[in-house]
């Protein structure tokens, strides 16, 4: 998965095929409404009002729209961050989020600076994670009557092939043992074993961390009923669940154990201030129709955005926000 993801040149995310938007891919929150991220900007004046010359990091700004999308409205709240920094590993990308900011708000490019790893020194102000968590690799899994079997990719007529071999993963192991006792024999599932050191690698020294994200806490994770796990694929808009096919040419997903990620929160010394569905996150930010309802055409097709947004049949209720904060004891929104 992380071959196929982020290889260079020729992994899905490194190389230089459209992801984003509707000639992409798949179409993510910002790509369909600027209000998503007025809302997380609104979120991050909260921040940045309480801390002095803060920063926000984002991870992974995909086309970089929603990054000018929330420069914008800071700027209009005044309270613009000393810096806006991007981590992103794909040159590609990076040239596509420098050509959208250029365009969008070419007076505050000089805010804006790229990173390809994590800063030396921690920062205080507010890291931004928006749908990053599903495309960490992960490994999956099947619960045997004798013990734990993984899934490995091999190579048969020049095509890969699954491989389910009894595991060498230690790690792996003990985690999903932890599982057992709740699931059924032949249950298969993934599990994200690089998540805590993730979280711990955050470099907040004051300040919020926003993940947004689909995923379920651990209980709906691993259902009995969810016996094939949450890997998916997705493909000129198509979904399905198998990653050996268009290899480097579609994303590959997991949804986001969110049990983990507060888990791995609190043992870093953060503490969890929130969590919530996509829907309630945006409505207690403030979302709410911008456009004269006398124009009809604009009016209805912002309210199709916001629907799809917050509907439970749509993102508002897969999607979930958690709120990290280190050493900021001021209630969130």
């Amino acid at each position: 998965m992380h071959h196929a993801l982020y290889a260079p040149s020729l992994g899905y995310y490194s190389a230089g095929s459209r992801k984003f938007g509707a000639e992409g891919d798949f179409i993510t929150a910002p790509e369909i409404s600027p209000l998503f991220s007025h809302c997380i900007a609104r979120q991050c004046q909260q921040v940045l009002a309480a801390i002095e010359n803060g920063v926000i990091l984002e991870f992974g700004a995909g086309s970089g729209i929603m990054a000018a999308d929330i420069l914008q409205e800071l700027e209009q709240l005044d309270s613009l961050p000393k810096k806006y920094l991007i981590l992103e590993i794909s040159a590609d990308l990076q040239q596509r989020q420098r050509a959208t900011l250029e365009k969008q708000v070419p007076h505050l490019i000089d805010r804006i600076e790229w990173l390809q790893q994590l800063p030396a020194t921690t920062l205080q102000g507010v890291i931004l994670a928006n749908e990053v968590l599903d495309a960490m690799p992960v490994h999956r899994f099947r619960l045997d009557e004798q013990g734990i079997s993984e899934f490995y990719v091999t190579v048969e007529e020049s095509e890969f092939k699954w491989q389910i071999l009894p595991t060498e993963n230690e790690e792996l192991r003990e985690e999903v043992e932890k599982l057992r006792p709740n699931l059924p024999i032949g249950y298969i599932s993934e599990i994200n074993l690089a998540l805590p050191a993730w979280i711990q690698s955050l470099p907040l020294a004051t300040g919020l961390v926003l993940l947004i994200d689909y995923g379920f806490p651990s209980s709906e994770y691993y259902h009995p009923q969810r016996n094939e796990g949450t890997l998916m694929c997705h493909y000129r808009h198509q979904t399905h669940d198998n990653p050996l096919i268009n290899v480097g040419l579609q994303d590959i997903t997991t949804h986001v154990n969110f049990t983990t990620v507060g888990k791995a929160a609190i043992a870093a010394n953060l503490k969890v201030a929130g969590y919530t569905n996509q829907a309630n996150f945006l409505l207690a930010s403030g979302l709410a129709p911008t456009i004269d309802p006398n124009d009809t055409k604009a009016y209805l097709q912002q309210a199709q955005q916001i629907k799809t947004l917050t509907l439970p049949n749509e993102m508002g209720e897969l999607f979930k926000v958690m709120a990290l904060t280190a050493n900021f004891d001021i209630q969130l929104n």
